[in-house]
């Protein structure tokens, strides 16, 4: 697979793109109030206005636009199509290269917080999913997780990474989890905050009781929060033309999602009543998210990922040495002796008292330590 030579990258979102999008949120057809007292119907109109209005009045792209390219961005051409990258090499002359991949709905800003305390022991290459963000968006149907795995690797090796560790949670565990499966040679271990193991009939009729807790919280992800998925899987090109369209329907397609997956304070099992995701992220840090989207368009070819692979999502054994890290609020949550069936060469397990699907995003202290235990016992 072919990888060109990497390009200085900045990001400079010209004022017109701005302006537009606030004369677009002046301009919202809202529909009315829901009709439940929660979040049961979707993202409240009352907080969807609330934040319509900050983020056309008070929010600061700029800020975020300063932070990211603060950092050392670049973009390399992989297989035909630019990827965004984000490379920091340690100044830890025993620092070993480790490779950060995000999801869906989530993006690079995910591992701001996370970069200072990892980088003293590890150069990191963080990039941006096709599609996704500044990343170039593929125009053929070919960019599966198991062809990103592939390019993946073959952008470490030529970085001058031959042997290299992988993390990931979501899409970023899919992808890590498909490079592990793969086990081209230069992958040396991989950590994973998303630990997907479909349940057979044996592992059910022996199940515990937390394990059937586990269950019931995936149970309520497949009634109550899995719409999304479906449509992105099946039709995204058609859900693409609304929120390319309306900043405010690519802000709460976005929204309720870090409500429905931090640890924003859910009732056990993953219902909507008494959480609010600013207990979990800060409202400039979802915007800061929202705005990797709807400046770069990418509502259509981020979705394209389901379409491509959400049935294969936990395809593939993984041989090689793997740490998994287990947050309360995840959206689903395995034993170890599950994950094992999958994952059979685990050399760490953590089960965290604190956070959720995004871990990086919402307890990067948690993240972090979690990530150094995992990889301790990996040797390149």
């Amino acid at each position: 697979m072919h990888v060109g030579t990497p390009r200085p990258f900045t990001i400079d979102i010209p004022q017109s793109q701005l302006d537009d999008l606030k004369a677009r949120l002046a301009l919202t057809r809202w529909p009315e109030k829901e009709t439940v007292d929660d979040w049961d119907q979707g993202v409240p109109l009352a907080y969807a206005q609330e934040l319509a209005s900050y983020w056309a009045s008070d929010y600061d792209w700029r800020r975020c636009e300063a932070r990211l390219n603060a950092l050392p961005n670049y973009l390399v051409e992989v297989d035909g199509l630019d990827i965004h990258i984000i490379h920091v090499r340690s100044s830890n002359p025993d620092a070993r290269p480790l490779l950060l991949t995000h999801g869906w709905p989530g993006s690079v800003l995910e591992f701001l917080d996370v970069i200072e305390p990892l980088s003293a022991d590890y150069h990191l290459i963080i990039p941006a999913l096709p599609g996704y963000g500044f990343s170039g968006k593929p125009t053929e149907a070919k960019w599966s997780v198991e062809h990103i795995a592939t390019a993946w690797d073959a952008l470490m090796r030529s970085l001058g990474y031959d042997r290299y560790f992988a993390q990931g949670g979501d899409w970023g565990s899919a992808v890590t989890s498909a490079i592990g499966a793969q086990n081209l040679g230069a992958c040396a271990g991989i950590h994973v905050n998303m630990v997907v193991v479909p349940p057979t009939p044996e592992m059910l009729a022996g199940a515990t009781p937390e394990e059937l807790a586990g269950l019931a919280r995936a149970g309520w992800y497949q009634a109550k929060d899995n719409g999304y998925s479906t449509q992105q899987a099946t039709r995204p090109q058609t859900l693409g033309y609304a929120l390319a369209d309306s900043p405010v329907g690519q802000l709460c397609w976005i929204v309720e999602k870090f409500h429905g997956w931090t640890d924003c304070g859910h009732q056990p099992g993953g219902q909507s009543i008494g959480g609010h995701p600013e207990k979990a992220i800060s409202r400039d840090h979802m915007l800061d998210n929202v705005m990797l989207y709807w400046l770069t368009n990418s509502a259509a070819s981020s979705a394209r990922l389901y379409w491509h692979s959400f049935r294969s999502f936990s395809g593939g054994q993984i041989t090689i040495p793997t740490g998994c890290s287990i947050f309360p609020n995840e959206i689903f949550k395995v034993s170890r002796r599950w994950a094992a069936t999958r994952y059979t060469n685990i050399v760490h397990w953590g089960e965290l008292e604190k956070g959720g699907h995004f871990a990086a995003f919402e307890q990067p202290e948690l993240f972090v330590s979690e990530v150094k235990a995992a990889l301790a016992g990996m040797s390149l």
